[in-house]
């Protein structure tokens, strides 16, 4: 969530998982009543648009995606020097926090941000980030997967980012154990439908349906609860701000994960990481309820079981339902107080308005772009050998299509992401009622927030 984040392929786990690095999320919330009211920290300036010297600070395989580009950026912007800074994660939000905090000092002109950041940052330090509409940005306003334009430009006048990564939720599942039991996955259309599979599954091959981390050893425990609530067009606040913890989708949600727990069909995957990898080798799970990116994860981990894979879009929740949700994302931004920010946005605009700059960062690292243009390349159209000969490409593609409503995190999600896991422990392990464990959440964050409960 602090979150442990093992690359072991380079680049595959771009998007930090939701919640992640809690640790740093919640020293945010923390450092709002000593910071807020600090003053703005945009005292930088624009500068030249064609030259200056930047430093863009990112992780892992991002980082080195963007390294990759300034060789060909700098044929076009000779005079704009650039150094791409590999700062890992979750140390990055560590590092961007303090420099807002102090004002803008010491930060890079670029900063890499998630969207679990991203909110926290605009609301906790004033131009902290800059606005990049008057640098050109709103141009580029249909140019990305749908929703992700009111992540970063709330109001619809301000831009403080630019999307990079969009990441759907994705059903992988064994199908070689769903054809052994007879049931076609690809027919289930609602989670209901998927608990009776559940069923059928665990009492013919052992294997659980999924496994959730019941006692919330990392802070990402809730991912499988997030995604149900995104499915649904809800999260856990509105576009307000106010708190929908106890929303009746959120029951609903908190609901389902009882229905199977109560089933047996959950195994718990308390350690976190280790533990889910762990459940993928064993096979002791039908089917990972996860992003886009973990696809490579599947592949590099259980190679020996390519063609007993495949992957689909997410059940509904309810019939006629979404099956469509951008689950997570990440954007880059210029500091407020970068002294180069046309620089800075030169550069931004080069490696996310490009189709060719997200496709060769794509064919490098994995990493699934935000923007639509880049799907025209045929790398994401081809049939995968691991995945039965799926276009796996064109599966998630379908769903950044599709309309979808954005996440407001806000500046309190740390806090709301912890009373969430908190509940679902209840809930998993000591049976508790979801309406009121989560109403007793809703309750907790008005007071430690002050938002009001919509």
């Amino acid at each position: 969530m602090a979150e442990k984040r093992p690359e072991s392929r380079p680049g595959r786990r771009s998007v930090l998982r939701m919640g992640g690095a809690l640790a740093a999320a919640a020293g945010l919330g923390g450092m709002s009543a000593a910071c807020s009211g600090t003053g703005s920290t945009g005292s930088g300036a624009v500068g030249d648009a064609r030259k200056g010297r930047i430093t863009v600070w990112s992780w892992q395989g991002p980082a080195a995606g963007l390294k990759s580009l300034v060789p060909e950026f700098n044929r076009s912007y000779p005079d704009i020097e650039v150094t791409v800074e590999d700062i890992g994660n979750p140390a990055i939000w560590n590092k961007i926090t303090t420099g807002m905090a102090a004002g803008g000092q010491g930060l890079a002109d670029v900063l890499h941000i998630g969207v679990d950041y991203l909110p926290g940052y605009v609301e906790r330090f004033p131009g902290g980030l800059a606005d990049l509409a008057p640098l050109g940005a709103a141009a580029h306003r249909n140019a990305f997967a749908p929703g992700l334009w009111r992540t970063v430009s709330p109001d619809g006048k301000r831009v403080n980012a630019l999307p990079w990564e969009a990441n759907s939720a994705g059903f992988y599942y064994r199908a070689d154990l769903f054809e052994r039991v007879g049931v076609d996955a690809e027919a289930l259309r609602t989670w209901d439908d998927t608990v009776e599979a559940g069923k059928e599954l665990k009492a013919r091959t052992g294997a659980h349906l999924l496994g959730i981390d019941k006692p919330a050893s990392q802070a990402d425990a809730a991912n499988f609860f997030q995604m149900l609530l995104q499915l649904q067009g809800v999260f856990y606040f509105d576009r307000e701000g106010a708190i929908t913890l106890d929303s009746p989708e959120a029951v609903r949600a908190l609901t389902l994960i009882k229905t199977m727990n109560d089933a047996g069909l959950v195994s718990d995957l308390s350690g976190g990481w280790n533990a889910l990898i762990s459940s993928l080798k064993k096979g002791t799970a039908a089917v990972l309820p996860w992003p886009t990116w973990f696809g490579g994860i599947i592949e590099e981990q259980v190679p020996d079981e390519a063609g007993k894979w495949k992957v689909r879009l997410p059940p509904a929740v309810r019939p006629g339902g979404s099956t469509a949700a951008t689950v997570n994302s990440t954007h880059l931004a210029v500091a407020g107080s970068s002294r180069h920010q046309a620089a800075a946005w030169s550069f931004i605009e080069f490696a996310l308005t490009r189709p060719a700059s997200q496709v060769r960062i794509h064919r490098d690292k994995g990493i699934a772009p935000a923007l639509m243009k880049a799907y025209d390349d045929a790398v994401f159209h081809r049939p995968s050998a691991f995945f039965s000969g799926q276009r796996t490409g064109e599966i998630f593609l379908g769903a950044l299509r599709a309309p979808s409503s954005a996440a407001n995190y806000t500046a309190d999600y740390a806090r709301a992401l912890k009373l969430v896991t908190d509940a679902q422990s209840k809930v998993l392990l000591k049976g508790a009622d979801p309406a009121k464990v989560l109403a007793e959440a809703a309750r907790r964050l008005a007071g430690q927030t002050g938002r009001k409960v919509a």
